[in-house]
């Protein structure tokens, strides 16, 4: 037989398609072709695969070898094809007699020396595999997140000569392990205990938890903003297995470090202002994921929000909505998940302080510097909230702590259980019917609303903001029905609003 196939996997955005690797051996001038649309690191496999077989005290065949990638019309990247194409050069010229290739796939990068290296990406292949029916063998490095898969079959290798050993039955390779509750923690070292005072400000971020809404914090600088963001994790529920695991599985496909203890984590994300669209969004020419996608069911924290370029904020209007990003390229369209919830913060002057008396700051200067947030951008944030300096004598009056995150976190989780009982979702993801059958309001309490919108001149996504925050400082309560005084606090977290018209924004 001069003719053999074996399976592998591509990445495509969080999926992995399945490549189907020929390679046929045949008489004529010795020579190496790969085809089916690979980059520049599958080409040069040839290299690697060459001395990896020498090196393993098998034989290079002085024949025609042509390699073909399918399908065709799916451009391949990445050295994750080395091991499955050695592997269908071996069978293909007798060097290993078997038909096990038949139930299994391959991914992994080969050293010269033979030996396997970890690759990016593992995650979907395995669970991809897994749909099929068929057992993966991955690099022994890339087995802590084989670890993760339930009912996975997977096999770890250390190098060539260890997989020809298991296709053989001389040897068989080791599975992967289920990763038990021991090696899995979802501790958090922040606590909301950690901050004095900003009761406001805290009762803010727990509503934001609760009904996963997007918060805008804004005041002087050092008042406790960022460390206000930074704690929202610490008060969310816990990630279920499947949202870990999706978790997991953008992390491997990123080629980020991975830390198998930490998976089950919310992720926090904080991308410096000097970030680009693409870095936020994800893109390139081969589509990576971007910052809004390692966010996915975690917080996008991005501070001093004025910093940013403006392209790049608005970049995020559509996302924030649909909860996923399309990358489209000529040869290619990618989604990428981004279900997260965004965090801002900003001064709200240039100077960091709104005060005509306090370093110069006029109206005219803070307008200046607020217009570069532009309006749609802004009406995105459900709920905003003035994080002010703290009052003479906090720091050293005892009791200003509060409630620590554990305890917080029991009433967001008992209301996210309300919401997920009545509309089988959190109230942030309700669409404009459903918040007329799940947050339907008194006749009065209606006009009282309205009336409010007109007069501080707020959109109609607004309005659905305030009647979904409404809902869920209801659902908190334990209220079944939104009444006024739920409405009363859902239009004071709307402080940004108030400042624009103020200074006339």
């Amino acid at each position: 037989m001069n003719l053999a196939v074996i399976y592998s996997r591509a990445i495509l955005g969080i999926n992995a398609p399945l490549i189907t690797i020929e390679v046929h051996i045949s008489e004529g001038l010795p020579g190496f072709t790969i085809v089916g649309l690979p980059e520049t690191s599958v080409k040069e496999a040839k290299d690697r695969v060459r001395s990896a077989l020498m090196n393993s005290n098998f034989v290079m065949p002085a024949k025609r070898i042509t390699v073909n990638l399918g399908p065709a019309d799916l451009p391949k990247e990445g050295s994750r094809y080395d091991l499955p194409i050695a592997i269908a050069i071996l069978i293909a010229s007798q060097q290993v007699t078997t038909n096990r290739h038949q139930q299994l796939e391959f991914i992994g990068e080969l050293s010269l020396s033979g030996k396997l290296r970890t690759c990016r990406g593992t995650i979907p292949s395995i669970i991809a595999g897994k749909k099929a029916q068929r057992s993966t063998i991955i690099p022994f490095d890339n087995g802590h997140e084989a670890a993760l898969i339930d009912n996975a079959t997977c096999f770890t290798a250390m190098d060539l000569q260890q997989v020809c050993t298991h296709l053989t039955d001389q040897q068989k390779l080791p599975s992967a392990q289920r990763a038990t509750a021991e090696t899995i923690t979802s501790a958090n070292q922040h606590d909301m205990q950690d901050i004095i005072g900003q009761q406001s400000a805290k009762r803010a971020l727990e509503i934001c938890a609760a009904g996963n809404h997007n918060l805008l914090l804004f005041g002087p600088p050092g008042t406790g903003k960022t460390m206000l963001a930074s704690r929202l994790t610490s008060i969310q529920p816990d990630m279920t297995e499947q949202e870990a695991l999706e978790c997991a599985a953008i992390k491997s496909i990123s080629g980020g470090e991975f830390v198998a203890q930490d998976w089950c984590r919310r992720p926090f994300r904080t991308p410096h202002h000097t970030s680009s669209a693409v870095a936020l969004v994800g893109g390139g020419r081969n589509p990576r994921p971007g910052e809004i996608t390692l966010a996915h069911n975690g917080v996008l924290f991005l501070d001093e929000l004025p910093e940013y370029q403006r392209k790049a904020l608005d970049s995020l209007r559509e996302p924030l909505e649909a909860g996923q990003i399309t990358i489209s390229r000529a040869n290619q369209q990618v989604d990428f998940p981004a279900n997260f919830q965004l965090i801002g913060a900003l001064n709200p002057s240039p100077s960091g302080y709104y005060d005509n008396n306090k370093f110069g700051s006029n109206n005219s200067q803070v307008a200046k510097y607020l217009s570069k947030l532009s309006g749609p951008f802004l009406d995105r944030f459900d709920l905003t909230i003035e994080v002010p300096a703290l009052p003479k004598g906090s720091l050293t009056e005892q009791g200003q702590r509060g409630e620590n995150s554990e305890q917080i976190k029991q009433r967001v989780s008992a209301a996210q259980i309300i919401q997920r009982q009545r509309s089988n979702k959190l109230n942030d993801a309700l669409t404009s019917k459903e918040i007329e059958y799940y947050c339907p309001l008194q006749h009065q309490d209606a006009i009282f609303l309205e009336l409010a919108i007109d007069k501080m001149g707020l959109s109609t996504r607004a309005f659905h903001k305030i009647i979904k925050v409404a809902r869920t400082i209801a659902d908190l309560n334990n209220c079944i029905d939104i009444n006024k005084s739920h409405l009363l606090e859902a239009l004071s977290y709307r402080a940004m609003d108030r400042l624009l018209q103020q200074i006339n924004v």
